[in-house]
């Protein structure tokens, strides 16, 4: 796995706070309107809703929110230049105004219609060990899709820290349900480190996907900023901008079955996770944590291995 994503996800808070020991934060706070957003008060999460109806919907909340980008500009991650391997096609999908890329393997080679993978890769920037990481699900029988979203590896865009870049995953997974190698009924997402944190979200935003797998998604992004605040492109104090990036703000919004897979060794991390995932059980969906041994990567293949399983149980 590539060394220069681990060291980036240590630095930039994904499992960094958990190694300094540092405690667990609080449950996401009561976000109000303010001048710096525009997210309705009915949309607005709460610390304690008294039911689950009382819970925010996160593709309403989204939708009503104007994010302000203090600063504009490429995803904080350094890239090199990467070409597909053999085997690989390199496609064009449009998110918006963006074209975008993202590459694709798995083709039946006598033409045969077969489920697909949204795989969405770690860091904030993609790299060929990210395709190799998703490797499982091509060898299982699925056409695989890995995605570049906005503002890395030299696309349009800006990098907005997981709010403008779910976009990119479901123009993305309209992109590959389209493909006339898939069938578009059965398309699953799953995703690593920050594209386990987009896979939460996507899964909130979305009916598209049959159902999804998380790896190591941040629940709660101010764990995030607490390893470096310098990467954060809004303002730090406000607290609109974090909840709508964060999947615990808005634990009855699951669309499709998911699992939410971490390391054991990824505490408070873990704890984080746990809660999420009983918030939504909670509210009759099905959403599970799933702990295996290990730290933010040792313990990925044997989660990718369990995520094939739980997609085959997810048919038509």
């Amino acid at each position: 796995m590539r060394r220069k994503a681990k060291l980036f996800a240590l630095c930039f808070g994904l499992i960094g706070p958990a190694c300094r020991g540092e405690p667990e934060p609080a449950s996401m706070p009561a976000v109000l309107p303010s001048t710096a957003s525009s997210v309705a008060p009915s949309a607005a999460p709460t610390a304690a809703p008294a039911s689950a109806a009382a819970l925010p919907k996160y593709a309403e909340a989204r939708a009503a929110f104007a994010t302000r980008l203090k600063r504009q500009g490429p995803a904080p991650q350094p890239f090199e230049p990467v070409a597909p391997p053999k085997g690989v096609t390199e496609v064009v999908y449009r998110s918006g105004a963006l074209e975008l890329k993202a590459w694709l393997a798995g083709v039946s080679p006598e033409g045969k219609k077969r489920p697909a993978v949204l795989f969405l890769h770690g860091g904030f920037a993609f790299g060929v060990e990210d395709w190799e990481m998703a490797a499982p699900f091509r060898d299982a029988g699925f056409v695989v899709m890995v995605p570049l979203v906005r503002g890395e590896n030299g696309m349009p865009g800006h990098f907005t820290m997981f709010l403008a870049e779910v976009d990119d995953v479901l123009a993305a997974a309209e992109s590959l349900a389209a493909h006339p190698a898939v069938l578009p009924d059965r398309i699953y997402l799953a995703g690593h480190s920050a594209g386990g944190t987009l896979t939460a979200l996507a899964a909130m935003a979305s009916g598209r996907f049959r159902a999804a797998a998380a790896y190591s998604a941040s629940p709660d992004q101010r764990i995030w900023r607490e390893a470096s605040p310098a990467a954060v492109p809004f303002d730090l104090n406000d607290g609109q901008e974090y909840a709508l990036r964060s999947p615990a703000a808005f634990p009855t919004s699951f669309q499709c079955p998911i699992r939410l897979f971490y390391g054991s060794q990824e505490q408070p991390y873990g704890r984080l996770t746990e809660r999420l995932a009983e918030r939504a059980k909670a509210a009759g969906l099905d959403v599970r944590a799933i702990a295996l041994p290990g730290d933010h990567f040792s313990y990925v293949p044997e989660a990718m291995r369990q995520s094939i399983s739980f997609f085959d149980e997810h048919r038509p």
